[in-house]
């Protein structure tokens, strides 16, 4: 899931994870040619497995990556 999220903020025009929401990466998700070698399967399954919601294990996963934001070189330009 780290790898999916670096990769939806990558592609915003911030490339920045300070203003990457949920939601975009799940949208992200449902798009079959953005990040095609990531299995959304495994992603769901993640989720499931820890008995969260996605949207809410996508959220933990961004809330946690931003308090390294620095050191993933995920500032960007804001």
């Amino acid at each position: 899931m780290a790898g999916f999220v670096t990769a939806a903020a990558l592609v915003r025009p911030s490339k920045s994870l300070l203003d990457l929401e949920a939601g975009s990466v799940v949208k992200r998700m449902k798009e079959k040619a953005f990040a095609r070698a990531v299995s959304r399967d495994d992603l769901r399954r993640g989720a499931e497995e820890i008995g969260l919601p996605l949207n809410d294990h996508v959220a933990n996963v961004i809330t946690f990556m931003r308090e390294h934001v620095e050191a993933l070189g995920l500032r960007g330009n804001l």
